[in-house]
């Protein structure tokens, strides 16, 4: 099995391509039955952000898995899989690795270190075992990963530069509103993990006072009781705007929830002399209807307007020190692989001799029925050990060569030389040129790549 990563991020898809891809928690545990369910996919992991929705994939073939994934990715999207593939990147392999351990050190985030993906990460994981979507390679391909993340906060000041995409957003904010969101009625619409950092974050700016809507008043309830906000019912959601200056909008709704009639209704109760009414929106779907931003008085930053205005990303010298981190990470994981790789093969050899072994013993035996039983084990023992030991140092010196670059030959030769019939869990077919090795979040194949799906399944 190889790994491979297909998906579509801030970088390479608009807020409404990213909308039409988001898998919410609901459906995520059938979506990962569809996708290996595919005849070429034998594990997925599915991370649906507001930022990214990624698919990684242990395959049997390149071609073969990149159909199947394109495939659902475009069934989720609603349409044909030519349609969807100027939006989508591709890692494959090696490729794919170094790909996750960025996605998990937050580099390739809109707000480069954050660490709010390292929590992403983890949920996706730990839904793909509760699926049983995830097998050995993937397990620990996640596991590495979450390792990496941890390992790029605790040894380098990429957080200093990482801020989260909800601090970010109320900077712009506080840009709008004089500079300082201190004292400043804010209200959260929305009590999941965004809704609560985005309530932390306001709390810690000295925002207020708070309030905190959500469709499950307990949550919203208990949420507000944390941090010393108030909860109101979401069916009282005008009043409730009317009175603040700031809203993050970040609900799993699958439509907008400040829609166009709702925030001119607020905007009617609102005194005439009150600043803008900034409303942030982090959801995906969005939370703010399209036009909104339009209305007088009103300012959004939604994640197309995040995306520009981050651009630039955080100091070079952090960012320079985790992709190091990265780099060596990647190429341990890459050696494991190689040592992964020709364990089957190793494990071949060592059957074959047993079989010899035993084959032998047993025409001893034909030859020779006059020893006895203990004469018997003495003499199985004795062409035991010697076999092993003669197979000790090959077979370690074979699983050290594999783990170095360009390692698969040598259980290729030992494959060759003693004839054995390993079950090849690699696939076969070449890798096309439009496959990416950088990461700069180009789209890396065009439509006219994608292999024959027979239309969307």
């Amino acid at each position: 099995m190889k790994l491979l990563v297909v998906g579509a991020s801030y970088r390479t898809a608009p807020v409404a391509t990213l909308e039409q891809l988001a898998v919410g928690p609901a459906d995520l545990t059938r979506t990962l039955g569809r996708l290996i369910a595919q005849p070429y996919v034998a594990e997925a992991v599915l991370v649906s952000t507001c930022n990214r929705v990624e698919v990684y994939a242990a395959v049997s073939g390149f071609h073969g898995g990149l159909g199947d994934i394109c495939a659902i990715l475009a069934e989720q999207a609603g349409c044909q899989p030519a349609a969807l593939a100027p939006h989508l990147y591709v890692h494959y392999d090696a490729a794919a690795v170094d790909h996750v351990f960025r996605v998990a050190a937050g580099l390739d985030s809109m707000v480069v270190g954050e660490a709010q993906i390292l929590g992403q990460l983890r949920d996706a994981y730990h839904c793909a075992g509760s699926a049983d979507s995830a097998g050995r390679l993937l397990h620990e391909l996640m596991q590495q990963a979450l390792r990496v993340g941890k390992r790029a906060h605790a040894e380098t000041n990429i957080d200093r530069a990482g801020q989260s995409v909800v601090t970010a957003a109320l900077d712009l904010a506080a840009d709008m509103l004089d500079g300082d969101l201190a004292g400043r009625p804010a209200m959260v619409v929305g009590a999941g993990a965004m809704g609560s950092l985005g309530v932390a974050t306001l709390s810690r700016m000295g925002a207020g006072p708070l309030t905190v809507t959500n469709r499950g008043a307990a949550r919203a309830q208990r949420l507000a009781e944390s941090y010393g906000a108030d909860a109101v019912p979401m069916a009282e959601l005008v009043d409730a705007l009317a009175d603040v200056d700031v809203v993050i909008a970040a609900t799993a709704a699958t439509d907008p929830v400040l829609t166009h009639d709702v925030v001119t209704r607020a905007l009617a109760r609102r005194d005439a002399d009150r600043g803008p009414l900034v409303l942030l929106d982090l959801a995906v779907p969005r939370d703010v209807e399209p036009g909104v931003g339009e209305l007088p008085g009103v300012e959004v930053i939604d994640i197309d307007r995040m995306a520009a205005v981050l651009a630039d990303g955080p100091a070079a010298a952090d960012a320079a020190e985790v992709a190091r981190i990265v780099t060596g990470e990647v190429q341990a994981f890459l050696s494991w692989l190689r040592g992964a790789d020709v364990a089957p093969t190793v494990a071949a050899l060592r059957g074959r001799a047993e079989d010899v072994v035993s084959a032998e013993l047993r025409r001893l035996g034909q030859r020779r029925p006059d020893l006895s039983d203990d004469q018997r084990a003495e003499v199985a023992r004795t062409v035991h050990r010697v076999v092993q030991r003669l197979l000790h140092q090959p077979t370690v010196r074979v699983r050290q060569l594999a783990a170095e670059p360009g390692g698969d030959q040598y259980a290729a030769l030992l494959r060759e030389l003693f004839d054995l019939d390993v079950p090849q869990t690699s696939p076969v077919d070449t890798v096309p040129d439009v496959v990416t090795t950088d990461l700069d979040g180009r789209p890396s194949f065009d439509a006219a790549d994608l292999p024959p799906t027979g239309g969307v399944r």
